[in-house]
């Protein structure tokens, strides 16, 4: 582990708590992966209804828009390590009920989605906490972008690797022991927590004050801090109007490629791997690079590969676009997380993380929906397009925004440091 630490593009990983972090965390988010998958296409399977699609998504992406806010305050107040340790063990007893469940023949829709509100409440407690926290298990502060890139390459791998897998466990045993492998994929999570060693981080005197008040606190200080409340607004639309493609995925399997469960798992994967690249890339920037500029470029790749994509009806020709877009789309959440957690203020870091997840949670299971009314309507390749088309008129817009932003942030900087030269002589 030494010397990949010493390679600019794993750099946090010269921190052993970091190290132990990552390695139960890939566990776990492969895991994660092959339990969406194959509720998704039990869903689709059950329903053979792209509103239902959106539907289950938004089951467990909207509760967590809804208690996100309260999640970061609760990061900010509490022991971290704690929160996280108790919604590992609620999310091991939600995968436990639904692998039990299916595996019995008692399932049919409404419970799946059910128990995919539930998980949707318990992550809204454990990524502020888990987000929030890496800047705790880094050894620099430096080393903080390289931190927050290798998770979503972790992330990513686990989209890669996980729906194919699924995809074989489905067809070969079903969806059962999909669940039951992500129950057990938890426990990754709590043994590496178990071994981190914090003499004093994470212990924290609960404030007097309302939660409310804390929760207003936070949105006053984002929309004071526009710079950070103009990148999450612009994540919030594409969240909306544009991310929610994957929705559509499980058409295009078997509609459009005359495939299986499978051919869905392969689909994912090819987007996860085009993921895996945006975040190694990410990664082995210079910590000079404009993140601004960087969640732009990377929302017209997004934009491009989903035009691009939503016109190819032959497999092998579409799975280089679809790995297109899972670059765009990774790299445009990782800049976006890397800009809200290296500028704002340590106080409130918790709570901006908790108003940019509130934001890509409200607006991903609503555009879901949408996504899916749409789809039935005019059809899954033309839904694409326009998600595309909307891609690159957001990225043009927020363009003659961000820069100009950025430019004078810039130059404020440069005058506050000049003054202080000054002063010092």
């Amino acid at each position: 582990m030494q010397h990949i630490s010493n390679i600019s593009t794993f750099r946090a990983f010269r921190s052993k708590n970091y190290s132990l972090y990552f390695f139960g965390r890939s566990v776990s988010q492969l895991g994660t992966w092959m339990q969406r998958t194959a509720v998704v296409w039990v869903v689709y399977s059950m329903t053979q209804s792209a509103f239902m699609l959106g539907l289950t998504i938004f089951a467990e992406q909207f509760p967590s828009f809804l208690f996100s806010a309260f999640g970061g305050v609760a990061a900010d107040r509490y022991n971290r390590y704690k929160i996280i340790q108790i919604t590992q063990i609620a999310s091991l007893i939600q995968a436990s009920l639904l692998a039990v469940l299916v595996m019995l023949g008692h399932s049919n829709v409404w419970t799946i989605l059910g128990l995919s509100v539930l998980l949707g409440i318990i992550n809204a407690y454990d990524v502020p906490a888990r987000q929030s926290m890496i800047n705790e298990v880094v050894q620099e502060p430096s080393d903080l972008p390289s931190a927050l890139s290798l998770n979503s390459a972790m992330a990513s791998l686990a989209k890669l690797v996980g729906p194919a897998l699924s995809g074989i466990v489905l067809h070969k045993f079903g969806a059962g022991i999909c669940f039951l492998i992500n129950a057990a994929s938890f426990a990754a999570v709590m043994l590496s927590i178990s071994f981190m060693q914090f003499p004093k981080i994470g212990t924290r005197m609960q404030p007097p004050k309302h939660v409310f008040t804390e929760l207003a606190e936070g949105f006053r200080y984002i929309r004071q801090e526009s710079t950070i409340g103009w990148v999450i607004l612009m994540l919030s639309i594409v969240g909306l109007f544009v991310l929610p493609y994957d929705t559509l995925i499980p058409i295009y399997a078997k509609e459009i490629f005359k495939g299986d469960a499978q051919t869905f798992g392969y689909i994912t994967s090819f987007i996860g791997a085009g993921a895996v690249l945006g975040t190694i890339i990410l990664a082995s920037l210079r910590a000079t690079a404009s993140m601004r500029k960087v969640l732009i470029g990377s929302t017209l790749i997004l934009s491009i590969g989903l035009i691009c994509f939503s016109q190819l009806h032959l497999f092998i020709p579409a799975m280089f676009f679809a790995a297109l877009t899972g670059l765009g789309s990774v790299v445009q959440f990782t800049a976006c997380n890397i800009i809200v957690q290296s500028e704002a203020a340590p106080e409130m870091r918790s709570r901006a993380i908790s108003i940019l997840l509130t934001a890509i949670f409200g607006m991903l299971p609503l555009g879901s929906l949408i996504i899916g009314t749409i789809s039935e309507k005019i059809g899954a390749p033309t839904t694409l397009f326009f998600q595309g088309l909307a891609g690159l008129i957001i990225a043009y817009i927020f363009w003659k925004i961000l820069v100009p932003k950025q430019k004078a942030l810039l130059q404020s900087e440069q005058i506050i440091l000049e003054e202080s030269d000054k002063q010092s002589l």
